[in-house]
């Protein structure tokens, strides 16, 4: 079986489970739907009611493909209303759930999430992370050096960059951001216009992918502890010894975030640290944590966090799209301060 078929066989177990009360099941595959073919069609009754799902699988859960299914199953439901139409894939994020939702179909993936809503059934789960990291089909596109292209462009969303600008603003070599761009216009993220500049057409479907394929965890954290407590001084203090030690450093997670939005509460400092951290722990006084501290200095996974820094009081602050990234999958309240962040701060 193709990995196609593997998602469809999976899918129609997952609905018999989430609906374990139907009965008289009967499963079609490749069946017509008015003028559209669906890949799967599942009939079955629900006390003495009868409902038909139409499933579309697809093997990629990004917005492009989520688009073109939108408009395949949007299209079988206005030729056959009685029809409720579901798109499946192997892991479905939030920016292509919201984009089904907000078109009135259903959705289920194979990491746990789906929206399920029709007559008298409402099934829903979220917030479930792909269960299967070899399926993310953009490793390739978000590897640490081809992210600098990434993220130079969702700094600056509405600049025409032309390629030679842009590796050289990426730190990359004009082939590899080439081979950057050709992937985002496969993936309609980028356009060109009259000129043949490179445009961001999608900055929030790029920023989505990214975060789905990215942790802060990808840098290297070691835990502190200091004797004073965590306030605004003591940032001030460690961006001081940072700069005496000749160290590239930049603030992240929430004492980035409140850098950025004095309103902020943050428990702990988050720093990039480029280079040995022995010269700013010693001025500090730091002694080590194990795994837990007060003070963490993460050694950059790559360069790139430390493109386009935010001055804020005089210290360096990542930039939006690195501080909403390294936000999202933090375990203390970071997708709250992410989506905060995003909605007050970002445009997209």
């Amino acid at each position: 079986m193709g990995k196609a078929d593997d998602i469809r066989t999976l899918a129609a177990q997952r609905l018999r489970e989430l609906m374990s009360k139907a009965s008289g099941w009967e499963q079609f595959l490749d069946v017509k739907a008015g003028t559209q073919t669906v890949d799967l069609m599942l009939k079955f009754k629900i006390g003495e009611r009868p409902h038909t799902l139409a499933v579309g699988v697809t093997s990629l859960g990004q917005p492009r493909q989520i688009r073109e299914a939108v408009t395949r199953l949007s299209e079988i439901r206005r030729e056959m209303p009685e029809v409720y139409p579901v798109a499946v894939s192997s892991y479905i994020g939030p920016q292509s759930a919201a984009l089904l939702k907000r078109s009135g179909l259903g959705y289920l993936d194979l990491s746990g999430n789906c929206h399920l809503s029709f007559e008298n059934v409402l099934i829903e789960k979220e917030g479930k992370p792909n269960l299967r990291p070899s399926t993310r089909p953009l490793k390739a596109l978000f590897a640490p050096r081809a992210t600098r292209v990434v993220r130079v462009m969702l700094v600056d969303p509405q600049h025409p960059w032309r390629l030679e600008e842009l590796a050289k603003a990426s730190e990359v070599s004009l082939g590899h951001a080439h081979n950057v761009v050709k992937r985002l216009e496969e993936l309609s993220w980028v356009e060109r216009n009259g000129q043949q500049r490179i445009l961001l057409a999608r900055p929030g479907d790029l920023l989505e992918a990214w975060v789905e394929a990215y942790s802060y965890r990808q840098s290297a954290m070691q835990a502190y502890f200091s004797q004073e407590r965590v306030t605004r001084g003591l940032v001030a203090e460690l961006g001081r010894a940072a700069h005496e030690a000749r160290r590239r450093y930049a603030f992240t997670l929430h004492s980035g975030a409140a850098l950025v939005a004095p309103n902020v509460r943050f428990p702990a400092i988050h720093c990039y640290l480029e280079g040995d951290p022995e010269p700013v722990v010693k001025a500090l006084g730091l002694r080590p944590g194990e795994g837990e501290g007060n003070i963490y200095l993460l050694a950059p996974y790559d360069q790139g966090v430390f493109y386009a820094p935010m001055a804020k009081g005089g210290l360096p602050v990542v930039c939006l799209p690195q501080l909403y990234a390294d936000l999202y999958h933090y375990e203390r309240r970071g997708r709250e301060q992410a989506a905060h962040l995003r909605r007050e701060a970002m445009g997209y």
